[in-house]
């Protein structure tokens, strides 16, 4: 019996829209000999540019369906999901304007007649990418985009509840050109993808998920020495040291809270804010985020469910909420638990959902304190009116990326990863070609 089941549930309704047939192990293995076989057809650096074109100017042409498709499986907004679609736009026209200088020699200096060495970027072959529902465009886009350009191949199994929206992306690489192989969506089963991590035919695995899904596909990896990239969850911390427009602060800390109603791994979830603004801030951040409460539901009742489950346990170890209203289904009203410390179970969690936490932080290093006090080191955000203070906390902040001053200021060129229990490796910029090429040296010395 297959272990997962691929459907589109809307999270409005509750209602099962439709159901997709999981894999049998023959079309798995079809897929892996198409794409083994397709690299040997991938073509140049310039014809990949050119298809990863098409592949920009098929997202634009079916934006609106697209858009749509996401809304029906995991409840975002219609305008933001229209803007993922329009983040995938970006993402493949960069690639295709790059990857031609990303992937070119590179030569080393070893000094006036010693002869010559190059670096000589080559791909791989196929990488099995395992993505998540909450963006379920751009995250199959920072992935796919480089690996394609780099000449390698893919095969994607994407959520259990995406599987509409996996269709689509398949056919739109079909549909730009790519050779058969090249792109191969799979709806497989936790022992086939088990099975494909471990044939030496694939020869590397990104997965964007839970920390759970990450530590297993990492120990089936490593027991079969492949490369992997994981992208995991957040508890970004969203630092406030001082400012100049305490309610420009707010807005910008109200929208990196709920950006994707909550549910992304990289919006601020922390709210540490210095004693001398603390008292302000909370009433501000609370009267804007319960007045901006989404109209949208999570991704699922359970994920409704699950939120509420870490809200009541926080409520019970002594913290106190403030919320817009009560659950209805899947959706969940904004919240902020305020009276939280590092003491609470809560403080090292990630809430996948509109609700935020905040702390009072006496002066910068009980601030940098709260914020490192996490299993978790994907974003962050530091807001100050000093330049050397951005500056010195920044760089002491355990975390994969730094914004100062801004929120979802995320783009094409910007590397995208974390640290600790968010996981390794890059996306996105020149680090996410980085990732599945081999660097070959070439070192060419000169005959006496």
């Amino acid at each position: 019996m297959p272990d997962i089941t691929y459907a589109v549930v809307d999270p409005a309704t509750g209602e099962t829209v439709a159901t997709y047939p999981t894999a049998t192990d023959a079309v798995i293995d079809d897929a892996l000999t198409a794409a083994h076989r397709a690299g040997a057809r991938t073509g140049t650096v310039a014809d990949r540019a050119a298809l990863l074109r098409k592949v920009a100017d098929l997202h634009r042409e079916r934006r609106a369906d697209l858009a749509a498709t996401i809304v029906r499986e995991m409840g975002k907004p219609l305008e933001e999901a229209e803007g993922e679609i329009d983040f995938c736009v970006d993402i493949y026209t960069y690639y295709a304007d790059h990857a031609a200088a990303f992937l070119a020699d590179e030569p080393i200096d070893i000094g006036a007649g010693q002869g010559g060495a190059v670096v000589r970027r080559s791909p791989f072959g196929v990488l099995l990418g395992i993505m998540p529902w909450n963006f379920p465009a751009y995250q199959v886009a920072r992935f796919a985009a480089p690996n394609l350009a780099a000449g390698n191949t893919i095969l994607l199994k994407h959520a259990p509840q995406c599987p509409a929206s996996a269709a689509a992306l398949e056919q739109i690489f079909l549909d730009a050109g790519f050779p058969e192989g090249s792109y191969v969506n799979i709806y497989a089963t936790h022992e086939q993808i088990a099975r494909l991590i471990a044939d030496p035919r694939v020869r590397g695995v990104s997965l964007t998920g839970s920390e759970r899904a990450g530590a297993a596909v990492a120990e089936i990896a490593g027991r079969h020495l492949k490369k992997v990239v994981l992208e995991l969850g957040g508890s970004d911390p969203f630092i406030v040291l001082s400012t100049d427009d305490l309610d420009a602060t707010v807005d910008q800390a109200v929208a990196a809270r709920l950006d994707n109603t909550g549910q992304a791994c990289n919006a601020a979830k922390r709210f540490i804010v210095a004693e001398p603004l603390h008292a302000d801030f909370v009433v501000k951040f609370t009267d804007r985020l319960l007045a901006r409460s989404p109209a949208a539901p999570l991704s699922s009742q359970a994920a409704a469910d699950h939120l509420a489950r870490q809200v009541d346990a926080a409520v019970a170890q002594g913290a106190t909420l403030a919320s817009a209203g009560q659950q209805r289904g899947a959706y969940f009203p904004a919240g902020i638990l305020t009276g939280v410390t590092t003491e609470h179970d809560v403080a090292h969690q990630e809430l996948f959902g509109p609700v935020a936490m905040v702390f009072a932080a006496t002066d910068e290093e009980d601030a940098v304190r709260i914020a490192n006090d996490t299993p978790y080191g994907l974003g962050s955000y530091v807001f100050t009116t000093d330049p050397e203070q951005a500056e010195r906390v920044a760089d002491r902040i355990e975390a994969g990326m730094v914004f100062v001053n801004g929120v979802l200021a995320e783009s094409a060129e910007l590397p995208f990863g974390g640290v600790k229990r968010s996981g390794f490796g890059r996306e996105l910029g020149r680090p996410g070609i980085e990732e599945f090429v081999n660097k070959k040296l070439i070192r060419t010395l000169v005959r006496g």
